[in-house]
């Protein structure tokens, strides 16, 4: 862990090994990413039953019987208990009525009495939703994914998870269900993200693909962007707090270690204008370090890349939380909504004493799907819109075009293109019927 003054000659320097974390994807794993694609795009089902027979011990004669059936996901819900049923519904409700806030509807303007303007929105078709699994099981990333799809009226929501051995968790499968997935394959890795691409005889190709995973899933999804959509490419997950040493140093170290536990790769950060509250914050998580049961990727993560600043001011600290453009931003001060406005960049931001980073992880309502590395400076938390295309309508009536086809022709011709001229200029000429 780091602890840093901001006005550290050196501060840039020792802060930039936190930033350039998981940036190099590396040749190995780009190569590696690619012979994978390449092979199912050749060999379809046959290249991704080896890949998965490889890579998740997960023995099949055919691709259809890693696909869950009816009855395995009756009996998920026979094995969970009532209460995380009715925990993970709640979260699906929640995050529904969030995102119905989000839909945009087709809409036409007719502000010109000669000319017809709108926007038609349009459900995408088919889309592929990666939900990871390993060291972790995310139900969360089930009903984050799929729910956004369904309320935007996508019409065939495909669920791709690895499965080590073969078993999955039967909690993704309940979410499944609930978030209204509409098939589930036992396939992982770049060959999912491949498969859903590219489509194979039994996996149909997929307009879009949403979803995070490990560096070889990230690359895929970079490398298969333009064939199909994408989300966004995710990197390790972060969390960054302000706080002006009012609160309690237990929450704080509780929301710093909440990320820290993902994976060793993760970046928690405190910037206070307090040195005492960032002592008692870093002693409180080094007591609460050891009663973790993911101690030792929580630790690794921490020591590595956690780090506790100081800076002098609060504009001081809210200037870095801008620069670094965290995932999750918690505004741990006595009135979060006075500093609101200044906060420019940030996927979320979590307002407050009593609201740590793990309510919207889960069931607030927003999206826990959020641009990571910075890149909140141009991109958005996945929603509705990430689910449905737009295409614009434009109507001219004879009269619309008599009186700003003259411009039109103009254009054309600055740009020297005659033939666009004269599909404009032809219908103006006023012996056309001759």
């Amino acid at each position: 862990m780091y602890f840093l003054d901001i006005h550290d000659t050196d501060f840039d320097a020792r802060f930039d090994a936190i930033l350039s974390r998981g940036e190099e994807t590396g040749r190995e794993v780009e190569q590696t990413v690619r012979g994978i694609i390449d092979d199912v795009r050749q060999r379809g089902d046959a290249a991704v039953l080896e890949l998965t027979r490889r890579f998740d011990r997960l023995e099949a004669s055919a691709l259809a019987e890693l696909e869950v059936g009816e009855a395995e996901i009756e009996a998920a819900f026979s094995r969970v208990a009532a209460e995380d049923v009715g925990a993970l519904k709640l979260a699906c409700e929640r995050v529904a009525r969030f995102h119905e806030k989000q839909k945009q509807q087709t809409w036409l303007s007719t502000e010109e009495p000669d000319v017809m303007l709108g926007q038609k929105v349009t459900p995408l078709a088919r889309v592929g939703i990666y939900v990871p699994g390993g060291k972790a099981s995310y139900p969360s990333s089930v009903i984050m994914n799929a729910v956004p799809a369904r309320v935007a009226g996508v019409g065939e929501i495909v669920m791709v998870a690895p499965t080590p051995g073969g078993e999955i968790n039967p909690h993704v499968l309940v979410a499944a269900r609930l978030a209204g997935v509409d098939r589930i394959f036992r396939i992982g890795g770049a060959q999912a993200v491949a498969a859903l691409a590219y489509g194979t005889e039994t996996i149909p190709k997929m307009d879009k693909i949403t979803g995070p995973g490990n560096i070889y899933v990230a690359t895929a999804k970079k490398l298969v962007f333009g064939q199909v959509g994408i989300d966004m490419i995710a990197g390790p997950s972060e969390i960054l707090v302000i706080s002006d040493g009012s609160g309690n140093p237990a929450h704080i170290a509780a929301d710093l270690l909440s990320q820290a536990e993902h994976d060793e790769l993760a970046s928690s950060i405190l910037i206070t204008t307090d040195r005492p509250f960032a002592e008692r914050v870093a002693a409180e998580v080094e007591r609460q370090l050891a009663e973790l049961s993911r101690e030792a990727i929580a630790r690794a993560s921490w020591d590595k890349y956690g780090a506790i600043i100081v800076a002098a001011t609060l504009d001081e600290a809210i200037s870095f939380s801008n620069r670094i453009a965290p995932e999750h931003l918690e505004l741990a001060v006595a009135d979060p909504f006075a500093i609101l406005s200044r906060i420019t960049n940030a996927g979320a931001i979590f307002m407050g004493h009593w609201t740590p980073e793990a309510a919207g992880d889960y069931l607030a309502g927003p999206n826990h799907t959020l641009p990571t590395g910075g890149t909140a400076r141009f991109f958005s938390p996945l929603s509705v819109d990430d689910f449905v295309k737009k295409s614009s309508i434009v109507c001219f009536s004879e009269a619309g075009l008599k009186r700003l086809g003259g411009d039109i022709v103009r254009i054309a011709g600055l740009e020297g293109l005659e033939a666009h001229g004269r599909s404009v200029s032809l219908r103006l000429e006023k012996d056309e019927a001759k």
